[in-house]
């Protein structure tokens, strides 16, 4: 998985160290994607919570998500979610959040988390980038804020910072 993450997402990125973190933690389900019997898709979910006023929700973050570069635009990353947020449905999960592109994950069911009444764990998104996907064991009274594991924090990955958080407030890539 390590390597996968590091060429789906570069040597600078730290998905690959969060990954091996996240594998060895409770709460996280892992699926693949393969061709020919080799690996070529992964994607994670691991169990977060909601800060909801009622009390706390288990809920999960769909992160990482990654393909191979030479078999991205095949459909595998669709199929992935897909799979995942079925996974959690099962599971009972009523809520599963993510950071990324609307634009991609607003077609594989994703909406807005803050247009439905979630705030996000940190100040540091860029417009759309915090999403939710509603489950059917989702309730009306499930909205607040949502709360990474340790393990996100520890590797500071959650939301953007620096030039990439300048950059995307400006809108370039």
């Amino acid at each position: 998985m390590r390597e996968l993450h590091r060429l789906a997402f570069g040597d600078d990125e730290p998905v690959p160290a969060l990954v091996d973190a996240l594998r060895a933690g409770p709460r996280t389900t892992s699926l693949v994607a393969t061709v020919d019997e080799r690996v070529v898709g992964h994607v994670m979910l691991s169990g977060c919570r909601l800060d909801a006023l009622p009390r706390l929700v288990d809920v999960c973050t769909l992160s990482p998500l990654g393909v191979l570069p030479e078999f991205q635009g095949r459909g595998i990353g669709t199929r992935l979610v897909a799979d995942a947020l079925a996974a959690a449905d099962r599971q009972g999960v009523p809520l599963v959040f993510l950071e990324g592109s609307p634009v991609y994950y607003g077609k594989r069911g994703f909406a807005d988390a803050a247009e439905h009444g979630f705030r996000p764990p940190s100040l540091r998104y860029p417009p759309g980038a915090f999403q939710v996907a509603r489950l059917s064991s989702y309730e009306e009274w499930m909205t607040g804020t949502f709360v990474y594991s340790d393990v996100f924090w520890d590797f500071d990955c959650v939301g953007l910072r620096g030039e990439r958080l300048k950059n995307a407030g400006s809108g370039s890539h």
